[in-house]
């Protein structure tokens, strides 16, 4: 009886060798490299061409990419297979064991066949004939791996010494990346393999490898895969467990540790095609010697990679000279250099470029600004006349703190920043064109905020519902919004709004700034562990003044703040922004201490931008996008897209709920970030107010938006805060300025009255009736 083999694919990697071609969001393994279909598809089809035998086929890939995965998949028969997303990459060792669990878990025992997703091998019946040569080693309980007879001295290759001969040979030893001289004396000895990085083995031959040799590694995989969450779209590790388990490479971890080991020689021919080297060697060539892909003209050229994707490349006299390029990068180099390409890839990553992560690509979108029309509907004929009518309280005075679902007030305490912020929305609103009633809105608003002053000019922290003060503390978070909103109104031409930003700037200056000079207090009293985020408000408003009055004044401001981000909010090390801090801005103990927010990430990082851009401090626009990038590498939830609530500065998950405002402020750093010497991000810019409306807008009602999705995509929203309007309304709107170049001005169509005008109407006499 043929033995059933469970075979899985390894499909994590990044593949930065092939940069600029392979990156984070589109790594190698999704790449039609030869021309006949993606790496991926071509190792699972050659998988599932086994001549006989059981040959369920499992996938082991980033979430990132599940929805790529998923895409790729979708008309393959796996024979019972499965894909299995790892929520971060920790190396081969731990996708190893993660299928010797899952074949544990589905037979008891069985062969395992793990191979790499993205090499090239010459024929399916090849490499069937090497690996069936394997079989009876490995059903004896033996590990088996696979080399390949070298060719030519390889620098870039491990090697395996063999003693023997025959099918199945005796491992003597595993050799790293030799130098030159030594890869020479190695194929000269002709006892020497290169390492295949093909592993068959019997599950539970290697569980007891595991724990006898890492038995930490072992354990920690089997509390995360015992914790999976499996779903109709594949199984999911957890990434609290399974980023405990050590990163480290399965032939560290027990290959180089272990006895017996058996190699197969390869009868198939193979490149691992981790370099344009390589990729010039399996290549179809003409008649000098040269892989010409793209719109290339190459004139008396020899054995050169030449690949353009887009404009035009043209050549003359190169000689052994790999050239890539992409939309938005190109790479040269002599040939035989080529494998060096990661060090341009670590130089780019210091440096906060995002090119090494994300991909200019014209069928990722179908057109800049594709989601302009709807974005402009919601906006000005779905959410602004609601929050116009229902959102206001016109017997109280103010905007009421949230609304139900079917657009009914929610009778609370009103916080002085919500107030500050619907104000600030429908000034914004007005200078976009907007013809609702938003002077009478400003003045409402501004009325109501009022009767929260202090006694020394501030404003209370929250006012009741009639516009009693309910706590009169006075907070530097609140303060920011207040003079947000009235920057704005100023612009928008309400008379008091100069006046009484000029009194709140007076009593910032006087009671919230630090008396040494180290930013401002959380409140008044200073009793409280001090935060960036009030901060990051302040910069906000101060660069929104600048705006509005052309003062240098307010600049000066800024530039306080952006200094302590410089010295004290930003680290280096892991590109995050701490929130909480000592009196001395030191990261408070404990958990608070590690906390950082995607959110405020993205947020920082657009107003870094701004600030660049009025200052000339323009170094701040790496500063920006290593932020950005940070954000987006650990930041995300790779099921949904969305950004998490919270993470710590090492990457793990403190808060899983996915708000709508980090995903609106996400659209304006991608909208700040393009255009500043970066990738282009215009496909980056759709797929995040894509994924907005996919979750947090189009399942909820008119008008309204899906404020929390659980870690599973499930909304778990019971109400709708109004303090999310500004953020909605301030991305958004930005969207349309950049997509279309100018700002929007959009009319709301005068007669025939709407239908959902009258349910707007209809909802607003109900809920101030």
């Amino acid at each position: 009886m043929v033995a059933r083999i469970s075979c899985f694919v390894m499909s994590g990697g990044v593949g930065s060798r092939l940069w600029p071609l392979s990156r984070e969001d589109n790594p190698k393994q999704f790449h039609d490299l030869a021309g006949n279909g993606s790496m991926l598809v071509r190792t699972v089809a050659r998988l599932r061409a086994r001549p006989a035998g059981d040959t369920p086929v499992h996938l082991i890939a980033s979430e990132r990419h599940a929805e790529r995965v998923r895409s790729d998949m979708a008309n393959i028969d796996l024979a019972g297979g499965r894909a299995i997303f790892e929520p971060s990459g920790r190396n081969t060792a731990a996708a190893v064991a993660v299928a010797a669990l899952e074949t544990i878990a589905a037979h008891g025992d069985g062969l395992v066949l793990v191979v790499p997703s993205d090499h090239e091998i010459s024929t399916d019946e090849q490499f069937w004939e090497t690996v069936e040569k394997g079989v009876p080693a490995a059903e004896a309980g033996r590990l088996v791996i696979f080399g390949i007879p070298p060719g030519q001295p390889e620098t870039g290759y491990g090697y395996i010494e063999a003693t023997g001969d025959g099918d199945v040979r005796d491992v003597a030893r595993f050799v790293e990346k030799p130098d030159l001289e030594t890869a020479k004396a190695y194929v000269a000895a002709g006892t020497f393999f290169w390492n295949a990085g093909i592993f068959l083995f019997r599950a539970e031959a290697m569980r007891a490898a595991f724990r006898k040799h890492q038995p930490d590694i072992w354990d920690k995989a089997e509390r995360a895969f015992a914790a999976a969450a499996s779903e109709v779209s594949g199984t999911y590790l957890p990434l609290g467990l399974y980023s405990a388990i050590p990163s480290v490479s399965i032939d560290y971890a027990i290959m180089e540790h272990a006895g017996g080991i058996a190699m197969v020689p390869a009868s198939f021919r193979w490149s691992d095609l981790g370099s344009w080297q390589s990729l010039l060697d399996v290549s179809p060539t003409d008649a000098n010697a040269n892989v010409v892909i793209g719109d290339v003209v190459a004139i008396d050229c020899e054995h050169s990679y030449l690949r353009s994707q887009g404009r035009l490349l043209s050549a003359i006299g190169l000689k052994d000279i790999a050239i890539v390029a992409t939309a938005d990068a190109t790479f040269v180099a002599p040939v035989g250099k080529s494998q060096e390409v990661k060090r341009i890839v670590e130089q780019l990553e210091k440096s906060g470029r995002l090119e090494t992560k994300f991909t200019p690509a014209h069928d990722r979108v179908l057109l800049p600004g594709a989601w302009r029309q709807r974005v402009a509907h919601w906006l000005f004929e779905e959410t602004l006349p609601l929050w116009s009518t229902a959102g206001v309280d016109e017997r109280h005075g103010g905007f009421y703190e949230a609304l139900s679902f079917e657009a009914a007030p929610l009778m609370r305490p009103k916080r002085m920043r919500t107030m500050a912020r619907q104000v600030y929305a429908f000034s914004v609103a007005k200078l976009r064109g907007w013809n609702g009633d938003a002077d009478r809105l400003i003045e409402h608003g501004i009325a109501f905020m009022e009767r929260g002053r202090t006694k020394r000019g501030g404003w209370a922290r929250v006012l009741h519902v009639d516009g009693t003060i309910a706590d009169p503390c006075e907070d530097a978070y609140d303060h920011a919004c207040v003079l947000l909103a009235l920057a704005h109104a100023h612009q928008a031409g309400n008379p008091d709004a100069l006046r009484l930003s000029q009194e709140t700037f007076a009593f910032l200056d006087a009671h919230l700034e630090d008396e040494r000079l180290t930013g401002f207090l959380e409140t008044s009293d200073g009793t409280e562990l001090r935060r960036t985020n009030p901060h990051m408000h302040l910069l906000e408003a101060f660069l929104a003044w600048h705006t509005a009055t052309g003062e240098r004044g307010y600049l000066r401001r800024a530039a306080r703040i952006i200094d302590l981000f410089r010295s004290h909010f930003f680290d280096s090390e892991s590109w995050t922004l701490g929130e909480y801090f000592d009196d001395s801005w030191k990261p408070a103990a404990g958990e608070q201490g590690q906390w950082t927010e995607p959110g405020h990430h993205f947020e920082w990082a657009s107003l870094l931008v701004e600030f660049a851009g009025k200052s000339r401090q323009t170094d701040l626009i790496a500063f920006a996008r290593k932020l950005y990038a940070s954000a987006h590498a650990n930041g995300l939830n790779r099921s949904t897209g969305l950004a998490y609530g919270a993470v710590s500065r090492s990457a793990l998950p403190l808060d899983l709920t996915s708000r709508s405002w980090p995903q609106a402020e996400a659209v304006k750093a991608a909208l700040a970030l393009e255009g500043t010497g970066g990738p282009d991000l215009k496909p980056e810019i759709e797929a995040r107010v894509g994924r907005l409306f996919r979750w947090h807008i189009d399942p909820a009602p008119l008008g309204m938006w899906i404020d929390r999705i659980d870690e599973k995509g499930r909304a778990v929203a019971t109400e709708v805060p109004a303090s999310i309007f500004y953020h909605l309304v301030t991305a958004l709107m930005q969207y349309l300025d950049k997509t279309q170049g100018a700002v929007i001005v959009y009319q709301l169509p005068a007669v025939p009255e709407s239908t959902r005008t009258r349910e707007l109407s209809a909802a607003s006499n109900k809920a101030t009736a």
